[in-house]
């Protein structure tokens, strides 16, 4: 059996990669056992794999009023809008293992609003969708409508600005053909 290529364009070997890169992919890969393919793929392109994780970092690591349960499942729900294989297997066990929770991520994936999530939630992932799908349509109402939920301004900005960057992450996603590691398969099962 041969392996499948994680990307169709060049994947660079770790010996190729700069060495502020080539450490950020070894500690993840020491934290997690693996190293996931976004990290190979996106490495292609060192400038723009570094700016997309300083982003990254900035939105999905603060703290905040959104658990990164929560943020976690903005990324599965939204990905899956946008047809994005990699980010909802990714996500999803990320999700899985953050909730601790086996069937979250299959449940927020295919139908969020029948998925066993609060009210809360819901209308998080509403606003979230709301993003992906339509954001010349957000107005004061959708705010009004989170902090009805106890979601302040502020959050309303993060759960925006993770919608929209896992938009980008998603169509990079689909475009460079990017596979999921078999490990996220179980993860968190």
């Amino acid at each position: 059996m041969t392996a499948t290529a994680i990307s169709r364009f060049p994947v660079p070997s770790l010996d190729e990669m700069p060495a502020d890169i080539r450490e950020r992919v070894l500690a993840v890969q020491e934290k997690s056992g693996f190293i996931p393919n976004v990290f190979l793929v996106l490495a292609h392109r060192p400038e723009e794999f570094r700016a997309f994780f300083a982003y990254h970092d900035a939105i999905m690591e603060k703290p905040g009023n959104i658990t990164k349960a929560e943020r976690e499942m903005i990324i599965v729900a939204t990905s899956n809008i946008n047809q994005c294989q990699y980010c909802v297997v990714a996500h999803g066990a990320i999700l899985r293992v953050r909730a601790k929770n086996p069937l979250i991520a299959d449940q927020v994936a295919v139908n969020y609003r029948k998925a066993d999530i609060t009210e809360r939630q819901k209308a998080m992932l509403d606003f979230a969708m709301k993003v992906s799908t339509a954001a010349y349509e957000v107005n004061d109402s959708d705010i009004d409508q989170l902090k009805e939920h106890r979601f302040t301004e502020e959050d309303a900005w993060d759960i925006a600005a993770i919608s929209a960057f896992f938009g980008l992450s998603n169509r990079l996603a689909n475009v460079t053909s990017m596979k999921p590691n078999t490990e996220f398969y179980t993860l968190g099962r």
